[in-house]
């Protein structure tokens, strides 16, 4: 069922349902704050928390209510980097070119994937990925002579630092397709899987890639949120919940996008790979009970 059928009726539960509400704006900003700072959108923190407060909703509704949260966040913190000149958007269409139909193919694909299977193999990848982007952020990028690069780029960002960087544009673009398909597939968002990409097998910067995720994930959500308010998942019922969240969401991006400039780039991917690691973990409690 959808989130109607959850919605309180009665004055005591009216209040509780207040009370909820002003929980979840503060909730929001935790996410956005979060979510903009390493480039991941926030979904991956909040899905938990939805699946925990409402057990008995329509898991698609949830999503739903997940992935429009992460556009609102998405928006709010492209406009900031934005503004800091980090978005490499000549990359960032070239990578939704596959990876738009990716996510549509991802919605396609789940109806007929055993799930069990797929959550227990994706967790044990987030995990391990997130133990690698851990170690390695101990160490600086090495040169990588079997990838050759085929896009030159060149961002000179507000501060007036200048990022030159090359990386392998087929690599790029067939990593993107797949990004959205398992992002679909799961419901979290692509930044938590782009950013590391990006930058460890693309060798962006690691302040590019998280401003350039955030662009590529705004654009995929909104096609994600337009599917669900398409097929129902996302109606009248469920819109108070979501835009409450995302009201918070909104001013936690500025948050997290004022934060990035402060905070290196090791510790950035360092809290990428502890998020990782918290999605691997709980992707596969489920998967092996």
């Amino acid at each position: 069922m959808g989130m109607s059928g959850l919605l309180p009726c009665d004055a005591g539960a009216h209040k509780l349902s207040t009370m909820m509400y002003l929980l979840l704006f503060p909730l929001g900003i935790a996410v956005g704050a979060f979510g903009t700072l390493i480039g991941a959108g926030g979904g991956f923190i909040l899905m938990p928390i939805l699946l925990l407060a409402y057990p008995g909703a329509d898991p698609a509704t949830l999503t739903a209510i997940s992935l429009a949260v992460v556009f609102f966040n998405a928006t709010s913190g492209t406009w900031s980097y934005a503004r800091m000149k980090r978005v490499d958007f000549t990359s960032g269409l070239l990578f939704l070119l596959p990876g738009v139909p990716g996510s549509i193919a991802g919605a396609f694909l789940i109806h007929r994937v055993p799930r069990h299977a797929f959550n227990l193999a994706f967790g044990l990848f987030l995990l391990v990925g997130g133990a690698f982007i851990f170690i390695r952020s101990f160490f600086g990028n090495e040169s990588k002579p079997w990838l050759k690069a085929t896009s030159h780029r060149t961002l000179i960002d507000a501060e007036g630092t200048r990022h030159v960087y090359a990386y392998n544009l087929a690599l790029g673009m067939t990593l993107s397709f797949a990004v959205g398909v398992a992002s679909s597939m799961l419901g979290i968002g692509g930044g938590i899987i782009h950013v590391p990409a990006m930058v460890h097998l693309l060798d962006f910067p690691v302040h590019i890639a998280t401003a350039t995720s955030h662009f590529i994930l705004m654009v995929m959500s909104l096609t994600a949120t337009t599917m669900h308010i398409l097929d129902g998942a996302l109606g009248w019922a469920e819109l108070p919940l979501a835009l409450t969240i995302a009201a918070g969401a909104v001013i936690g991006a500025q948050i997290g996008a004022r934060l990035s400039k402060r905070i290196h780039g090791r510790w950035i991917m360092r809290s990428l790979a502890a998020a990782l690691a918290m999605v691997g973990v709980r992707i596969l409690i489920p998967a092996l009970t």
